[in-house]
């Protein structure tokens, strides 16, 4: 009886060492990607240091428009608008109470969840095609409206962000290393989400409305929560890509800015790990700049780029594609 209890357990304690192996490579994995990430501005030069800045905010930018997908189940075509939200929330406080990127982060983050849901409540109707043409009205119209409102947002010209967030620390590194901080802070932040109870409801939601309802959680409930928390993740890329690039103006939120994130969220297969956000946040960066000098056969290009990294993504391994994607949603 010993002996039969003591074989019965033997595969479970091989199974249980597998997956600790596993588990114990995955941090080792994640260990040596931080320090690579943490040690590369000392042999990179400035440029790079500078567009590696960039890809990380963008990197967060496209989380938020992933996590609208797989929670929410909605496509967003204007996120652009809550990524612009942040970056003027930075730079209206640096020109007019003269706080940098260290007190302002935070008040964008409320702004632009804030404006999630004064959009999301009227809209709280609409799904599908629907919200996504309401979303790409919004985009279409804020070039305009900051525009209009030229004598506090700058007009053309836009505004501009100076101010160091840490003095001990060179500007250069600032427009790396913060971004970079921001982005495992939110991941981070939303693996914790990702095992709450509402995380839990909001994906209950999104399967079987009809369930969710009879168990006493509202649809009208989800959509506000999914818009406000993806926007307040959008605002704070915008707040980060403000400062990374010293600048904000009217030309970077265009209805193109918003359409961007949605391709980066797809070529990130609408990931929420760090892996898959900066593989998104690295092909809406540096593509653009790859085919700067491509003349009329850019958006051939762009398109067979797009096209070659999403298929050959897919055709990887399941168990790969899982780690890349940070686990389902």
């Amino acid at each position: 009886m010993v002996q039969g209890a003591v074989a019965d357990h033997a595969p479970a304690a091989g199974v249980t060492g597998g997956a600790g192996g596993h588990r114990l490579t995955m941090r080792i994995g994640v260990a040596v990607g931080l320090l690579f990430l943490l040690l590369l501005p000392l042999v990179a030069g400035g440029y790079w240091t500078f567009t590696l800045g960039l890809c990380f905010a963008n990197a967060i930018a496209i989380i938020s428009v992933s996590f609208l997908v797989r929670y929410g189940g909605e496509v967003s075509i204007g996120h652009g608008v809550f990524v612009a939200a942040g970056a003027y929330t930075v730079a209206l406080m640096e020109k007019y109470f003269g706080l940098s990127l260290l007190f302002s982060l935070p008040v964008a983050a409320v702004v632009g969840a804030a404006m999630g849901l004064v959009f999301a409540y009227p809209s709280r109707n609409l799904f599908g095609i629907g919200l996504s043409v309401t979303t790409m009205a919004l985009a279409l119209a804020l070039p305009e409206v900051l525009l209009h409102f030229s004598s506090v947002t700058g007009g053309y010209e836009g505004l501009y962000v100076k101010l160091d967030a840490l003095p001990v620390m060179g500007k250069s590194l600032q427009r790396y290393y913060l971004p970079l901080m921001g982005l495992f802070l939110v991941v981070a932040l939303l693996w914790r989400f990702r095992r709450s109870r509402q995380a839990t409801a909001l994906l209950l939601i999104r399967t079987s409305a009809h369930a969710a309802e009879s168990f006493g959680v509202r649809r009208s409930w989800a959509r506000l929560s999914c818009v406000a928390l993806s926007a307040g993740i959008a605002a704070i890329a915008g707040a980060l890509l403000s400062f990374s690039s010293s600048t904000v103006s009217p030309n970077s939120f265009t209805l193109w800015t918003s359409i961007f994130l949605l391709v980066g969220s797809v070529v990130s297969l609408y990931s929420l790990s760090v892996v898959g956000s900066i593989v998104g946040g690295l092909f809406l960066t540096l593509m653009p700049l790859l085919l700067a000098g491509a003349g009329d056969w850019v958006p051939i290009l762009y398109g067979g780029a797009l096209l070659g990294v999403v298929l050959g993504v897919n055709a990887l391994p399941a168990g790969l594609r899982a780690r890349l994607e940070g686990g389902r949603a």
